[in-house]
């Protein structure tokens, strides 16, 4: 006989008081379920149940087995109900934390796309320049640039993106174009105020190590729209993702400081937590994503 289906007639027999009631509940005939017992009984070589006329009771032995079993047999309508559910429409709501430059620039302009395809999913976006703690707030995922830092989430790179610095024109005309990253020093820097290394860039070097350059500058913002407007207006070298400067770029409002430096590439990720599982939402979300994605990056935006 099933193993399954005997723990289940017993610690059903054990729920119940009695075999009238198990079969009841079971949906299966009294002689039946004390088959199932009775086999379980003889395979384990012991007495679960004290049978008398008006009662049944589980032994000592059988009040150890049916703690097991009862686990045993809740951990498999679980993954039952988890198959159920991985295979169910996505619904519900998404909660998102992702940054507030990623996000006005190009998440939130295909969201739009994703909830028509997914009526029955509502989104609920934080923009923050901020690292979420994902479980313990609340969030479902969040979208994060560059090296991660908590190895114990799970990521799926979207795109990738490139740092560079720029400065507009005017400003070069006005200040010189630094040749070198040393020359970075005598140079107007614009800086995000958010990063937690302070008013420090880490720049690639032509050697390949990473240089890293600390100035006051004259501008400390959390707002990477900020500081390219800044820096086209003319007020100093920004150092900012592809995904913010490309169309300036193109348009010739900014230019590279310093062309002649290695690429700083960089992944765009979907971060969720752990488990063997991911949630409809989530995985419908991503898969979006990285479709919604596919053309860009790491210079195109």
């Amino acid at each position: 006989m099933d193993r399954l289906t005997e723990m289940e007639a017993f610690a059903t027999v054990v729920d119940q008081g009695g075999f009238t009631d198990a079969a009841k509940k079971m949906g299966i005939s009294k002689s039946a379920v004390s088959k199932h017992v009775s086999s379980l009984e003889a395979r384990l070589g012991a007495r679960l149940l004290n049978r008398t006329t008006r009662r049944v009771s589980p032994t000592e032995i059988g009040l150890a087995y049916y703690d097991r079993a009862r686990r045993v047999l809740n951990d498999a309508g679980e993954a039952d109900a988890l198959v159920t559910s991985m295979q169910s429409a996505p619904a519900g709501m998404l909660r998102i934390s992702v940054a507030t430059d990623f996000g006005v620039n190009h998440l939130s302009p295909v969201l739009g796309e994703f909830l028509k395809d997914f009526p029955d999913v509502t989104v609920n976006m934080e923009l923050a320049n901020r690292y979420v703690e994902l479980i313990s707030e609340g969030f479902d995922m969040a979208i994060r640039v560059g090296e991660l830092e908590d190895s114990s989430l799970r990521a799926r790179k979207i795109a990738e993106t490139t740092r560079k610095m720029v400065g507009s024109p005017a400003y070069f005309e006005r200040y010189g174009r630094p040749q070198r990253i040393d020359d970075l020093n005598n140079h107007k820097l614009l800086h995000y105020s958010s990063q937690s290394s302070g008013n420090m860039w880490k720049i690639p070097a032509p050697s390949g190590e990473l240089r890293q350059v600390r100035s006051a500058g004259w501008l400390s913002v959390n707002d990477g729209q900020s500081l390219l407007n800044a820096a086209i207006s003319g007020l100093g070298i920004a150092y900012l993702p592809s995904f913010l400067y490309a169309d300036a770029l193109e348009q010739g409002l900014v230019e590279e400081a310093i062309p002649e430096l290695p690429a700083d590439i960089q992944g765009i990720y979907a971060v969720y937590p752990p488990g063997r599982f991911t949630q409809p939402k989530v995985r419908a979300f991503i898969d979006f994503l990285v479709q919604a994605f596919a053309n860009k990056g790491p210079d195109i935006w």
